[in-house]
């Protein structure tokens, strides 16, 4: 407290000692009767021969004495200098030159002068000055020293067209901006200071104020230029510098950020606005679009982008009007005439505010907005409606605009009032740009504080002593730091969010408008994500939609409320110029005929009958008339792809006549949807095969065929053979035997004349499939051979191109078709196509044939091979392979506007009875073989035929199979599971094969057969049976019979006898023998007794067969001696 007293009192003892000094001071010189007055020099540089430039130095003349007169106690003085600029920018250079000359040697004289003159009284007053400066600064020093906020004043240049009411009203933003965020912001240490220079609406004047803020104010930011032309050398300067240009209204998508990172897009960049408009165009189904731009920077820019969106939505581009940013009137209504003449109707605008008034000015006076037009305006019209005169207005009547879509929010309406109680005199309305330009500041204050400058000094670079005025500047040592900070702020700003991405500010949803009256009304919006939309934040939208419904209700041109088609005929007092070809002959199609008495052509034929029902049936009328592709001596002026290429080059709008649609012509024209069918096909010779083969009965069927037959009934022979072997006498014997029986059965089968009995069901199964098969074969094959006998056996001479190719034939095409370049492309030397005009000379060069200077065949389109085979059909016929085009279709331009409607007119006619007319006018029966008496023989009939057949037999078959080796495998299971385990593989499939070589005494054929000893025993043999039945207790053992017994060990199992008996242990016997029953022959009574035997004679075999009777009525033993 005690320091804090003192200081105090020390403060108050400077401050009122040097007041008194003042005071002391004035009235001294009051004494003398002596009022010092300091001129200060302006330089004032005008074209002093322009009256704008007259006006403007007596506004500042009288600035300067009314403000004096009411500021007389003021001690400075401006003194005027000017100087003139001669209209020139050089000279302007100059004059600024003399001027900074003039100053300094003026400033040296008069303070000479004034020191002779008053040296006693500056003696006085410097003393008593410099006393009081000094208490000043040593009171401002304990000032600072007590406060505790210490304000950094950064300089930030500003360069606008200031005699310019747009550059007014951005600067009048700028500076409500820097108020507005230091009132709320009060504790921020950093102070924007605005140096504000005239950019002369001029490339020059903008480089030049802004190289003489980088190089005399060392300015930390520029903010500007207002327009993109005056924006590229600032953007270098500003690079070079390392100093942000900030631009609110440079939106030419060429000034981008990727040229230098020091260059700061504010506003949006006018390529965000061409998906807008194309969207526009894709929703109302215009196909072409004339742009109209400014020759500059601004205009050029956009051109790009705007057709590439274009492009991607299928529109077109025919033609770009360019204007010259100081078009006079004449060049204005000279430049709208030529669009006039133009089929396109929608244009897109693209001018500064100024041109875009007097040009749609000039297109009402020439009858340009009336109903068939459409016209869209970008937003550099848009944004700056409220600012054009009302008259203007009145002439756009149903002009679309894109702008970009500001929130109407509370900040946003009371800054509109508050701008315009602060601006009451100025013209202009505030739109967009200067929201840009108050939210730039904003940012630009923001970044300012949050980089913490210290306004510090330019970091001279060494430059050599030839370097020029342009390159003698520093490096601002705090722009990467501001940069930095800059690319990071974001806020909500009047205009919307403030973001910059890459240097930009991101891209908001377009609000889309339209003129009626002298306001803009709003009819739909556009985002990224929902496309076009009737109100914006919809939740009903979910995907992306160009559909014109989603738009509100819009007025036209001409107060129409359907939107116009885009397009008309051109207004340049002619018709459509239909070429049509001229040809010899298949004058069906179409024919050119001249009458030396009018010198006029007739058109006629079936191509052109299509074509007028076509254009008759559009919505609208077309005026047009046929030019025939000829030369001064009426003959063809080519082929058709020269006739095609005439489309292209602009001679004919429209080609009609049979013009194929191929793809190599679709490059470069557009064709209609087809009209009639077209496949390029073979014709050749035929002859007559009147010698008759004596293997002619081979021919009705064919190898494959044959050979699938054969094998398929050997098949079917084998299969019925293992079904009926163990079941059916007739299927045993010898081997020899009954390999004949298999091949006898299956062929026997063919004229169903087998005699054996079938008793297997499977057998039976698989042979009512197979019968069903042999009876369609069979028939097929004797209606082909009979068809062979007797009818006349037409064969083609040529079966397919590699047979002409091989024998090097000729070829004949139709002379002028493109025909002749597929055949080049299928290897055909060129000197063997031979070319014909009409079908009687193609039916000259059959008959000649190719070793005589004729053809062995022809390659046309189906259309006229229909009629060259109606006329000859007994002598050609048409062979495969035929090759797909895309038909008859008539030629457009590339993006012909007529191509949609005339594409849908085609599908009516053809649809109609329209079609049936014409092709029955000029076809009728002609494409009737009127001998049809002949015809081609049939060919050989093929596998192809049959294959589903033979593919159910197979099936049949097969399950058959499978079914039968599952029970025979089942019933004789244990030959594999309880066989001798030492036993191989080899001999359990030996076993069951012998088993399956034996009958099925089971089976139901053998069932009323009864076994009885048919053998002849030796005494050996009895003897040994004697035993075997007198043995009293047998084993019960049934494993004990076995295929191979051991001497000493087991006895012999029972095996078959001459392949007609069982062994006792199979499953079927093994159940019978279970109920242990055996009736005595010689007994009535019935005696139980084991049914395993044991044979006790180890020195010899003995085979024992045993069958026991399915009704228990006897069992038989036969003991077989080996």
């Amino acid at each position: 407290m005690e320091k804090k007293s003192s200081s105090q009192l020390i403060f108050s003892f400077y401050y009122f000692f040097s007041l008194s000094l003042n005071i002391l001071t004035a009235h001294m010189a009051m004494a003398q009767n002596q009022t010092v007055l300091i001129n200060v020099d302006v330089g004032v540089v005008l074209n002093m021969n322009n009256s704008f430039s007259a006006m403007g130095f007596s506004c500042i003349s009288m600035a300067l004495s009314d403000f004096y007169a009411s500021n007389s106690n003021y001690k400075t003085r401006l003194v005027l200098n000017t100087r003139d600029a001669k209209e020139d920018d050089v000279g302007a250079a100059a004059a600024v030159q003399i001027e900074l000359y003039y100053a300094q040697t003026h400033s040296v004289n008069l303070k000479a002068e004034k020191m002779e003159k008053n040296s006693s009284t500056q003696l006085i007053f410097s003393f008593y000055f410099f006393f009081s400066l000094s208490l000043n600064i040593l009171t401002a020093h304990m000032a600072m020293a007590q406060s505790r906020t210490v304000l950094i004043n950064v300089d930030v240049g500003v360069v606008l067209n200031m005699n310019n009411s747009f550059s007014t009203m951005g600067f009048s933003c700028i500076s409500m901006a820097l108020s507005d965020f230091y009132a709320s912001n009060s504790h921020y240490k950093t102070r924007l200071v605005l140096h504000t220079r005239d950019a002369k609406e001029d490339d020059v004047g903008a480089a030049a104020a802004a190289l003489d803020l980088l190089k005399n104010v060392e300015v930390n930011a520029i903010i500007g230029p207002p327009y993109s032309m005056q924006a590229n050398f600032l953007i270098d300067l500003g690079k070079k510098a390392q100093v942000p240009i900030i631009s609110f209204s440079a939106t030419s998508p060429s000034l981008s950020s990727i040229r230098t990172p020091y260059f700061i897009r504010s506003t949006q960049n006018d390529s965000s606005q061409v998906n807008v408009i194309s969207a526009t165009i894709q929703a109302f189904g215009w196909r072409e679009v004339v742009p109209i731009y400014v020759d500059n920077e601004y205009g050029e820019g956009i051109i790009p982008f705007l057709t590439d969106a274009l492009e991607k939505v299928n529109a077109r581009v025919p033609y770009r009007s360019v204007i010259p940013s100081m078009a006079t009137d004449d060049q204005l209504v000279a430049e709208l005439y030529k669009l006039m003449t133009m089929q396109t109707r929608v244009f897109i605008v693209h001018t500064l505010t100024s041109l875009g008034s007097r040009l749609f000015t000039k297109a009402k006076q020439l009858g340009m907005m009336s109903e068939e037009y459409a016209w869209i305006i970008t937003n550099g019209i848009t944004n700056e409606l409220s600012s054009m005169d009302p008259s203007v207005i009145e002439s756009m009547l149903g002009v679309i605009g894109v702008k970009p879509y500001v929130p109407k929010t509370k900040e946003l309406r009371k800054f509109t009032t508050r701008w315009k109680q602060n601006n009451p005199t100025l013209d202009s309305e505030l739109n967009i740009f200067g929201l840009w330009a108050y939210d730039s500041a904003i940012a630009l204050a923001m970044s300012v504080e949050k980089a913490r400058l210290t306004n510090s000094k330019f970091q001279m670079s060494n430059m050599s002593t030839s370097a020029t005025d342009l390159e003698k500047f520093g490096i601002s040592k705090d722009g990467p730091q501001l940069l930095k900070a800059l690319s990071n702020t974001t806020f909500k700003g009047l205009a919307g969010n403030f973001q910059l991405l890459d240097g930009q500010l991101q891209s908001s949803p377009y609000e889309i408008v339209n003129l009626v009256g002298h306001w803009a009304r709003p009819v739909g919006y556009w985002t990224k994500e929902t496309g076009i939309v009737r109100e914006l934040n919809s939740s009903n939208t979910k995907t992306y939609s160009t559909s014109k419904n989603n738009f509100g209700s819009i007025i036209w041109p001409g107060d129409k409320t359907s939107p116009p088609k885009g397009w008309v005929i051109p207004t340049k007092g002619k018709k459509l110029r239909v070429g049509v070809p001229v040809k010899d002959g298949f004058n069906e199609f179409l024919q050119v005929t001249w009458d030396s008495v009018t010198d006029s052509t007739e058109v006629k034929g079936y191509c052109k009958d299509v074509f007028d029902a076509v254009m008759a049936a559009l919505p609208y009328g077309v005026p047009y008339e046929y030019v025939p592709f000829a030369t001064s001596d009426q003959k063809s002026a080519g082929n058709y792809n020269d006739l095609v290429d005439q489309v292209y080059f602009g001679n004919y709008e429209v080609v009609v006549g049979d013009v194929t649609i191929v793809a190599n012509r679709s490059q470069y024209v557009d064709f209609t949807l087809p009209y009639t069918e077209s496949i390029i096909a073979l014709v050749v010779p035929i002859k007559d095969n009147k010698r008759k083969s004596a293997w002619v009965f081979l021919k009705p069927l064919s190898w494959e065929l044959w050979l699938t037959s054969f094998f398929s009934f050997v098949f079917i022979g084998f299969l019925i053979w293992l079904l009926e072997h163990r079941i059916n006498d007739d299927f045993r014997g010898p081997p020899l035997h009954q390999v004949g029986m298999i091949f006898w059965f299956a062929f026997s089968t063919m004229v169903f004349a087998h005699k054996e009995k079938i008793t297997s069901n499977l057998a039976r199964f698989v042979l009512i499939i197979w019968f069903l098969v042999v009876l369609i074969l069979t028939q097929s094959y004797t209606a082909s051979l009979t068809s062979m006998l007797t009818v006349q056996q037409l064969q083609p001479t040529v079966k397919d191109i590699n047979q002409l190719l091989k024998n090097k034939e000729c070829v004949g095409y139709q002379r002028g078709s493109f025909v002749f370049g597929l055949l080049k492309g299928m290897n055909f030397d060129e000197s063997r196509l031979k070319q014909y005009s009409s079908l009687e000379e193609c039916d000259e060069l059959f008959l000649k044939g190719s070793g005589n200077g004729g053809i062995s065949a022809a390659f046309d389109e189906i259309p006229y091979m229909k009629l060259f085979l109606a006329k000859y059909c007994s002598k050609y016929t048409m062979v495969d392979p035929t090759y797909k085009t895309g038909g008859f279709g008539f030629v457009f331009p590339i993006g012909s506007p007529l191509v949609p409607d005339v594409s849908r007119a085609i599908l009516n006619v053809t649809e109609s009875e329209k079609m049936v007319e014409i092709e029955r006018t000029w076809f009728g029966e002609k494409t009737k073989c009127p001998d049809s008496s002949t015809s081609l023989s049939s060919n050989s009939i093929g596998l192809e035929c049959f294959w589903g057949l033979f593919l159910i037999a197979g099936i049949a078959a097969v399950s058959a199979l499978i079914i039968y080796i599952i029970m025979f495998l089942r019933e004789h299971w244990n030959v594999l599971r309880h066989s001798d385990p030492n036993s191989s593989m080899r001999s359990k499939l030996l076993e069951l094969f012998r088993r399956f070589d034996n009958k099925d005494l089971s089976s139901h054929t053998f069932r009323n057969t009864g076994l009885r000893e048919r053998n002849i025993w030796d005494g050996d043999c009895m003897e040994r049976r004697e035993k075997v039945s007198s043995h009293g207790n047998c084993p019960q053992t049934p494993q004990n019979f076995s295929s191979n017994t051991s001497p000493h060990t087991n006895p012999p199992s029972p095996t078959f006898s001459n392949g007609t008996e069982q062994y006792l242990d199979s499953p079927r016997d093994q159940m019978n023998t279970a109920e242990n029953v055996m009736i005595n022959s010689q007994s009535e009574a019935a005696h139980v007794i084991n049914p395993e035997i044991e044979l006790v004679n180890p020195n010899q075999d003995l085979q024992m067969a045993a069958r026991i009777d399915p009704q228990m009525k006897f069992i038989d033993l036969v003991y077989i001696c080996k």
